[in-house]
């Protein structure tokens, strides 16, 4: 049996009738086999990390994801759609989030939704883990076991990913934050391993994507910024928006890549410096490709590491998306 990832991958580039090509008719030997299998159905479910808050992101493309809540919102989600057509394949990607809440009020309040047969399903949640109790993983080990238990009834083989988010810098650098004085890498080290303990609650749960790793990689490699608070230095992102909290379009960018660098097992850099998303949303072919490259020795870097594949993109004019 082919592992999932390669199972939603290989449904996703299975081939579908042209548009205007004729229907055979009843007895022709077309009409009779098996109908092609529908395509992967994913599920988002988070917050405002994922709809895109601060950020041209939130409304980008948000025609091409279905909203459970009808809010109109593309962000992340729409992103990973965007980056799987350029690689030829084909995502059901759906999305649900409400803005400043945990994985305990999905459970609590969107059972009667996100409760559906899916076929991967992609979670965060708040991101201090406790808005009561910054850095106590406690809810999130209850809530994901429960939205686990949930899911796994709609459909047993559902594949469950969990993004570890990013470090605060609002959390890290003012005399305030929770994280204040310890710095970013010990904030992105606490939420990681508080979503590798709630990885051990479920078998459904089957990766935990490094989404944070990636942040602290950029700025490692001088890409990014590390203190928004002294200013953005010359030639170097900021991967947080003004509120120094939710990620600008570079870092949710930088998020995208690495959930389809893990979910699609396809190499984010074959995206290239004129990938479509990035020239929508106003980044340089220079970001881009910094940005991708991240994402790449990030799920390289990963345990176990996520093989990757390099792939060429479907032939299209660079050219904003409607």
């Amino acid at each position: 049996m082919l592992p999932l990832r390669a199972s939603l991958t290989l449904l996703a580039l299975i081939a579908h009738l042209p548009a205007g090509a004729p229907t055979p008719s009843p007895e022709s030997p077309a009409a009779s086999a098996p109908a092609a299998p529908a395509r992967p159905r994913v599920l988002f479910i988070g917050n405002s990390f994922l709809f895109g808050s601060g950020s041209p992101v939130r409304g980008y493309r948000a025609h091409t994801v279905n909203d459970l809540n009808q809010a109109g919102l593309g962000g992340v989600p729409a992103l990973f759609r965007a980056f799987a057509e350029q690689a030829g394949l084909d995502y059901d990607v759906s999305l649900e989030t409400a803005s400043g809440m945990g994985l305990d009020f999905h459970l609590r309040e969107k059972a009667d939704l996100i409760g559906r047969p899916w076929d991967l399903v992609i979670l965060q949640t708040h991101s201090l883990l406790d808005r009561e109790r910054p850095g106590d993983p406690t809810l999130l080990l209850a809530s994901a076991r429960g939205i686990a238990a949930l899911l796994e009834r709609h459909h047993p083989a559902v594949d469950l990913r969990l993004i570890a988010t990013w470090a605060r810098a609002d959390q890290v650098y003012p005399a305030n934050g929770a994280w204040h004085g310890q710095g970013l890498a010990p904030m992105t080290r606490d939420l990681r391993r508080a979503y590798d303990q709630a990885a051990a609650t479920s078998p459904r749960f089957t990766r935990v994507l490094p989404v944070g790793e990636a942040w602290l990689r950029a700025m490692e490699a001088g890409i990014a910024d590390p203190n928004p608070y002294d200013g953005i230095a010359a030639g170097q992102l900021s991967l947080w928006t003004h509120d120094h909290y939710h990620a600008s379009t570079a870092g949710y960018y930088l998020q995208a890549l690495v959930i389809f660098g893990d979910v699609t097992g396809l190499d984010p850099v074959s995206l290239g410096p004129d990938e479509q998303c990035a020239f929508d949303l106003g980044l340089s072919k220079t970001q881009a490709t910094a940005l991708q490259q991240v994402a790449r020795d990030e799920l390289a870097a990963a345990s176990p590491p996520a093989p990757l594949r390099a792939f060429t993109t479907r032939a299209r004019p660079r050219s904003p998306v409607r």
